[in-house]
């Protein structure tokens, strides 16, 4: 293991050692390839190359919340597209910059006017061409390859080449990062305090994620969902298999322009089935539309605060 952090001075040397020895305590150790790499201070820990027998290696990014340090354990989020979550940088979806998400901003914010608690929040990136086969859900398996054979070109050939390979990969994020995230940082193990997030097709896995195993995950936010993909098949899954609404809690929402103009009418039928399966809007469940709004990250930023304080909301927060 490598750390990586900036030159200092001679007159801060002993202190810098001091702050990189109880670094090591509180983050706790990898394995012998995993390389540790400080981003911006010590409230970011990137792993390269996270090892699983289940999906290909892929970098992790883990944000600590102000304060981490003087805390006995905090919720945890599991996020997707994790390269665009924290840091500006080019986006998975264009050549153009982007300013991502700033999650760490929102939530920090959020957590000092008290709307929150204090979240660490676990970034696992996607594999550039292979993110679509590891986001779209499995099942229901016969129909999913039914739509596969009869899909455009373009899509056909992708699914094809990569295969869709989501449930090896909620196995690598259930079985291999979660425990070690619980291992290494102050967390809070239970459902209760585990939630997921992400966009688009990330918005798909997540919904697939709590719905597969409810006993690990309690909260989802899914956002601009991408039901079109394979022509809304993924809503045949849910039509059985949304967790319960005793102890869960599913955000949804959608713009007006873009891709996300195309995802009011499936957005419909997904609230029909939440009324169905005995959920109730604002409480356990909400949608929400956002007239103007594109789908990209400027806007999910923006929103962002929407579902986190749904997840907290202290008058109603699930037992």
């Amino acid at each position: 293991m490598s750390i990586k952090i900036k030159k200092t001075s001679k007159i801060f040397l002993v202190q810098k050692l001091i702050l990189i020895f109880f670094l090591f305590i509180s983050c706790g150790f990898y394995s012998d390839k995993k390389i540790e790499t400080i981003i911006k201070s010590k409230k970011y820990i990137l792993y390269e190359n996270f090892p699983s027998k289940f999906v290909e290696t892929r970098n992790v990014e883990v944000f600590l919340p102000s304060g981490y340090d003087t805390l006995e354990s905090c919720p945890v989020l599991y996020m997707f597209d994790g390269q665009n979550i924290f840091h500006g940088k080019k986006s998975w979806m264009s050549n153009e910059y982007s300013h991502g998400w700033q999650v760490d901003e929102t939530i920090d914010s959020l957590n000092k006017l008290g709307e929150i608690p204090p979240l660490i929040v676990v970034g696992a990136f996607n594999i550039g061409e292979k993110r679509a086969s590891e986001y779209m859900p499995a099942k229901p398996k016969n129909e999913v390859e039914k739509r596969i054979a009869s899909a455009d070109k373009r899509i056909r050939e992708s699914y094809q080449k990569w295969g869709i390979s989501s449930d090896r990969f909620l196995k690598f994020l259930v079985k291999e990062l979660k425990p070690h995230i619980d291992t290494n940082f102050k967390t809070n193990r239970g459902r209760n305090s585990t939630f997921l997030a992400g966009a688009s097709m990330g918005g798909l896995v997540s919904a697939y994620a709590i719905s597969e195993y409810p006993n690990i995950f309690g909260g989802a936010a899914c956002m601009s969902t991408d039901w079109p993909e394979l022509n809304g098949v993924f809503l045949e899954y849910l039509k059985n298999n949304l967790p319960s609404p005793k102890n869960h809690k599913i955000y949804f929402d959608f713009g007006t322009k873009g891709l996300d103009s195309l995802y009011e009418p499936y957005q419909l039928i997904i609230d029909t089935l939440m009324i169905k399966h005995g959920y109730e809007e604002n409480k356990n469940w909400i949608t929400m539309k956002f007239n103007g709004d594109d789908h990209n990250e400027n806007f999910w930023r923006k929103r962002f605060h929407y579902p986190l304080k749904f997840f907290f909301k202290k008058e109603e927060l699930i037992k």
